[in-house]
């Protein structure tokens, strides 16, 4: 991956002088249009104009010293989930193309925008964020960042959220995870994503998935990064990360679920880093979690995402369905097999989850796993309706498991440079999330040695 600034870095070039906001937008601007990149693959739509605009802008506010943030002139990507005054949100589909633009900005996008964030454009995603490889067939798929010239999956449903960050199209991006959407293509691109406890960042003026697992993170280049924008999502302040020292950590790796069928390269990259964080002082001891057999029963007739999604599109799939991914409406389609009871047995069922889950976890600092099974498969490889479903539900696998928990998580790239891309995830219960941003920062530096 090209070195990149990370947000820090930016807000103290900005505050030098040694850069400008419109030099930062106008080198974003630049890779997208670059024909042999992913920019027309990456985004949606890319707002040029008023961009610069608003780099202007923050070039005069940065002058006259009433920048509204360290980071006022920055340029972030916005995943075509949300919206934005003005413009018409599709949700990476063509069904809502006839949509009538939208009076006022997601929630999410106001607050970036009044920390003086700078939208550069919409990004590439998969349809209506049902899919955690990131596949669209209506505006291409972007490549992902390992071995290129052979096109592998970049991760979903945040697919252009990732390229964006990659290569530099965007210094941050707003992504949702719903079963992994932000941690799965932040493994597959070798960068950092975060879901938060949902309850912590709002849900308005963004299109669901489903309402009862939906976040809504940050993708970035740093667990810093995703602390700055997190921090700002959660209309919290922005504080100091403060890295918690590796000695003494105590860690639990679910040996239930979580570690079934690793590819060779998963498996060996995790392994090796456990040992790293041994090596270092951390406590890890492996876990049984015989709650986690409860998620495939719970999700047998598609569970919550099924069912709400469902009950969102029930009316519009049934006017615009020839115009949808047939591999994204017939996972909708499950949820009109559910019943209202099928729906509440869900409810408790996942109250009873969360609570036996949290008494497991309670002794330890955060749950280690892989983030995903798998290392990103080549888009031509899944060409077949088979090998699509087989990869897509191992890629959401072991991620669903935290948003099933209301829980929060975050994945670090852990792979040497030049090795196939892997994610390691460490998760908590909800609530935890400084700790987890705290936990991460100690170990973002050593688990990739």
């Amino acid at each position: 991956m090209p070195d990149f600034p990370t947000l820090a870095q930016l807000a103290e070039d900005l505050e030098s002088g040694r850069t400008t906001s419109r030099k930062l937008v106008e080198a974003c601007l630049a890779r997208i249009a670059d024909p042999a990149g992913e920019g027309q693959r990456a985004f949606i739509h890319v707002d040029k104009d008023a961009a610069l605009a608003v780099a202007d802008a923050m070039d005069a506010l940065r002058k006259a010293k009433a920048a509204p943030s360290r980071y006022a002139g920055i340029p972030i990507s916005i995943k075509d989930l949300f919206d934005i005054k003005g413009q018409v949100t599709r949700a990476g589909s063509r069904a809502l193309d006839d949509s009538a633009p939208a009076e006022h900005d997601a929630a999410t996008v106001a607050r970036l925008r009044k920390a003086g964030f700078v939208v550069i454009g919409r990004t590439n995603m998969t349809e209506f964020a049902y899919s955690g490889i990131g596949i669209n067939p209506h505006y291409g798929t972007p490549k992902g960042a390992w071995n290129r010239s052979e096109g592998h999956v970049p991760g979903g449903s945040s697919a252009g959220a990732a390229v964006s960050v990659l290569d530099g199209m965007a210094h941050g991006a707003l992504g949702t995870d719903t079963g992994g959407s932000c941690r799965i293509p932040a493994a597959f691109n070798g960068i950092v994503g975060y879901k938060p406890t949902q309850r912590r960042v709002p849900l308005d003026g963004s299109v669901p998935l489903s309402f009862s697992l939906d976040s809504i993170g940050p993708l970035a280049r740093s667990v810093s990064c995703c602390a700055i924008l997190d921090a700002v999502l959660a209309g919290e302040p922005i504080v100091p990360l403060r890295p918690r020292p590796i000695q003494g950590m105590r860690l639990a790796v679910p040996t239930t679920i979580a570690l079934d069928d690793l590819d060779a390269e998963v498996a060996k990259t995790f392994e090796r880093a456990l040992k790293t964080l041994s090596d270092h002082g951390a406590i890890i001891e492996r876990i049984e979690m015989a709650e986690f057999h409860d998620v495939g029963p719970m999700n047998a007739k598609g569970g919550f995402a099924a069912s709400e999604s469902y009950a969102w599109h029930r009316y519009l799939i049934t006017a615009k369905g020839d115009v949808y991914d047939p591999r994204v409406a017939m996972r909708i389609m499950r949820g009109e097999a559910q019943s209202a009871a099928d729906y509440i047995d869900l409810l408790n069922e996942r109250r009873s989850l969360i609570a036996r889950v949290n008494a497991r976890i309670a002794p330890y600092d955060a749950l280690v796993l892989p983030t995903t099974p798998n290392t990103p498969p080549k888009i031509a490889d899944l060409a077949d309706d088979q090998a699509f479903t087989r990869e897509n539900i191992r890629a959401l696998r072991n991620c669903s498991l935290i948003n099933l928990i209301d829980g929060c998580a975050i994945s670090l790239p852990c792979h040497r440079e030049g090795d196939v891309p892997v994610g390691l995830m460490l998760a908590g219960a909800g609530g935890s999330d400084h700790r987890i941003f705290e936990l991460a920062a100690g170990m973002e530096a050593v688990i990739r040695v």
